[in-house]
C-alpha cells in the first residue's frame, strides 16, 4: 500500500481461502460470461481468469438446477466462487448447500424480509460471506417515489436501511456493494457509507459499457475512491472479455501503487522524432510477457530526447535512435542491437530475471 493512500480500516471477512478488509490486499474481482451448466467452458474460463490475476470469481445462478455444477467446478478451480443470485431465495439456499464459497443477493429484487432472513440463517451456519448489492436499477419503489430517481442519496438510503436490518438480526459477515452507472453517484454514496460503517466494500463502476469508455469510467470512479481509501475489492464491469476486467483492474491498482503485479509498460506518446512503431513494439512485449505475474518496469522509448533516461530508471529498457537499440537493465547499458533483436533480446531478459527470482520476488 502506498504511503500516500490512508486506507479506510475495514472490518475482514473470509471467502473460501480469500480475505477482504482491513490491511488484506484490495482483491480483483470478475464475472464469468458463459452457462454454468457448461461446465468444461466454466472451468477454463475461471483458470484464465485466474492465471490472469483474478482472486474471487463470481458466477451467475439462473435457477435451482445450476447450483448442482458448483461443487464440480469447485473441485477443479482454486480461486472462490460466489454465486449470483437474483430475485429467488430458494436458488441462494441451495447454492449454499452445495458448499459455494459465497452469495450475492440484492436486496432490491428479493423483497420478501423472511425470505432474506432465511438465506442468512443458512449463510450463518456455514459461516458464507454475503455481498449485499445496492444497485441505482435495482432501488426500492418506496426510495424511488421519495428521490425521483436513482441518485447516489436514494442508493445511501437503500443502504442504511439494509445496514439497519442487517445489524437487528446480528449478520455482519458482509460485504457492501453500492453501484450506479454514473461515476459521480456511485463516489458520493461509498463515501457517505464508507463514514458510517466499517464493512468491507466492493467498488465498481456497474454496467460501465466496452472498450474506451467503460475502461475510462471504471478507471476514474474506482481510482477516485481507492485513492481516499475506499475499497476493499473490486471490479472493473465491461461488457466483453471477462479477462480485460481483471487486467484493468490491476493496471489500475498498479498506477496507484496499492498492488503491484506483472508487466508495467512506459512508452513514450511518440512525435515526428520518432523512427519505430512503438505501439506494435510495446503490443508485442506485453503479448509475450502477459503470464509474468511478478511486477517489471518496462521502458520502451523511441528517441534520445527522453529514451535513455527513462530506460535507465526502469527494470528493463530499450532506448530507439536512428540507427540502433540500446538496452538497458537496471540503470546499466547492457548492450546495442538492431531493432528487431532489441525487442527479442528484452523479452528474453525479462523471462531470465523471471525465472531467477521466481521465489524471492514479491508480486503484491
Amino acid at each position: 500500500m502506498s504511503e500516500n493512500i490512508n486506507r479506510r480500516k475495514s472490518k475482514i471477512v473470509e471467502i473460501g481461502s480469500l480475505k477482504i478488509g482491513g490491511n488484506h490486499p484490495v482483491s480483483v474481482q470478475s464475472m464469468t460470461n458463459c452457462n454454468i451448466k457448461d461446465t468444461k467452458t466454466t472451468i477454463k474460463q475461471i483458470k484464465q481468469l485466474e492465471s490472469a490475476g483474478c482472486d474471487l470469481i463470481r458466477i451467475a445462478i439462473p435457477d435451482i438446477d445450476s447450483c448442482r455444477f458448483i461443487p464440480t467446478i469447485k473441485e477443479k478451480t482454486h480461486i472462490p466462487i460466489m454465486a449470483d443470485i437474483h430475485f429467488n431465495s430458494t436458488i441462494a439456499i441451495e447454492a449454499i448447500k452445495n458448499n459455494v464459497d459465497g452469495i450475492r443477493i440484492n436486496p432490491g429484487n428479493i423483497k420478501q424480509e423472511s425470505q432474506i432472513v432465511h438465506i442468512i440463517e443458512e449463510a450463518r451456519e456455514k459461516n458464507i460471506m454475503i455481498r449485499f448489492g445496492v444497485n441505482s436499477g435495482s432501488l426500492d419503489k418506496s426510495i424511488m417515489k421519495k428521490y425521483g430517481e436513482p441518485n447516489f442519496k436514494a442508493m445511501v438510503e437503500e443502504t442504511d436501511r439494509l445496514i439497519s436490518f442487517l445489524e437487528k438480526i446480528s449478520y455482519d459477515n458482509i460485504v457492501l456493494s453500492i453501484k450506479s452507472s454514473d461515476v459521480m453517484d456511485t463516489i458520493k454514496a461509498n463515501q457517505i457509507i464508507a463514514e458510517k460503517t466499517d464493512y468491507p466494500l466492493h467498488i465498481g463502476i456497474t454496467e460501465a459499457g466496452f472498450d474506451r469508455k467503460g475502461i475510462t469510467k471504471s478507471a476514474i470512479g474506482i481510482g477516485i475512491l481507492l485513492y481516499k481509501g475506499i475499497g476493499d475489492t473490486i471490479r472493473v464491469s465491461l461488457s466483453g472479455n471477462p479477462i480485460q476486467e481483471v487486467l484493468v483492474g490491476h493496471d489500475i491498482l498498479r498506477s496507484l501503487t496499492i498492488r503491484k503485479r506483472g508487466i508495467n509498460i512506459i512508452s513514450c506518446p511518440t512525435c515526428g522524432r520518432c523512427k519505430v512503431d512503438i505501439h506494435y513494439i510495446g503490443k508485442k512485449i506485453e503479448r509475450n510477457l502477459r503470464d509474468i505475474n511478478q511486477p517489471f518496469t518496462i521502458a520502451i522509448m523511441g528517441c534520445v530526447v527522453n529514451g535513455p533516461g527513462e530506460a535507465k530508471f526502469a527494470d528493463i529498457g530499450i532506448a530507439f535512435n536512428n540507427q540502433e537499440a540500446m538496452l538497458y537493465k537496471k540503470g546499466q547499458l547492457i548492450g546495442r542491437y538492431s531493432k528487431e533483436e532489441a525487442v527479442t533480446k528484452l523479452i528474453e531478459e525479462v523471462r531470465s530475471i523471471s525465472k531467477n527470482n521466481i521465489n524471492t520476488l514479491n508480486v503484491d
